[in-house]
């Protein structure tokens, strides 16, 4: 299970996820598992058994929300020259594994919050010098926290630039 979670997701989507899950130590590891062990078990909550025995991996696994933060900063950075579409719907998604991602971290052991600490920071470090602050509100029509909670944070900033 262990090296599962060390190989999973290889993708130069993620380069610096990517990176920090090729030397996390074993204890930070084992912690991951066992955030992404409980996250399957809620994602799997209510569905019939046939569909439940061929996802193997949670939606929102610690690596997932980690890769999904970083690729909507590389877009950023690159002035969203990266390939593919990039709808408003996406970039609420994204704001949405940053905000599970605080929520997943505090569930880590010390260790593993330790190794991955630096890599959200440079991340949330990015996001914001590729954004403004949304002072006009331009956005909060769509920025809608899944929690259902008022928005905060990153969700009350934009980018420079945006694709739509």
């Amino acid at each position: 299970m262990n090296e599962i979670l060390r190989c999973q997701h290889e993708s130069s989507d993620s380069p610096h996820t990517d990176e920090t899950w090729s030397r996390l130590a074993e204890s930070a590891i084992n912690s991951i598992a066992q955030y992404d062990a409980y996250r399957l078990e809620i994602e799997l909550e209510g569905l019939a058994p046939k569909i439940r025995e061929k996802i193997t991996e949670p939606l929102y696994s610690m690596r997932r929300l980690f890769s999904s933060w970083e690729h909507l900063v590389r877009r950023m950075e690159s002035d969203w020259k990266l390939p593919g579409q990039y709808p408003i719907s996406a970039y609420i998604n994204d704001l949405d594994s940053r905000s599970r991602l605080q929520t997943a971290m505090a569930t880590l052991n010390g260790e593993a919050q330790a190794e991955l600490s630096p890599l959200l920071a440079e991340l949330d470090n990015r996001f914001v010098h590729e954004s403004v602050p949304d002072e006009s509100g331009e956005l909060r029509p769509w920025l809608k926290p899944s929690s259902g909670e008022e928005p905060h944070g990153f969700w009350l900033r934009k980018p420079h630039r945006h694709p739509w």
